[in-house]
């Protein structure tokens, strides 16, 4: 098991119903946990639509999870 932090913007906060949140997960890579949220939050987005950065840098999906690290899923934003 490991344990991650996460924060959501837009969409997904609103989905989530919160800005962020501690999990511990079994998830493997960063898509096998965003399919565990998706399930868990009824998050509406595709992965293959939005970006995702770890401690602060974008990343790839297959990425392995470590222990403390802080994963942000970046939903498209619609200028205007």
């Amino acid at each position: 098991m490991t344990v991650v932090n996460l924060q959501y913007y837009a969409q997904l906060r609103e989905q989530a119903g919160r800005s962020g949140e501690q999990v511990v997960t079994s998830a493997v890579s960063l898509r096998d946990l965003y399919e565990e949220l998706r399930a868990s939050h009824g998050f509406s987005l595709a992965a293959d639509v939005l970006k995702v950065a770890v401690n602060t840098e974008f990343s790839a999906w297959d990425r392995s999870l470590r222990d403390g690290d802080t994963v942000v899923f970046i939903p498209p934003v619609a200028g205007g």
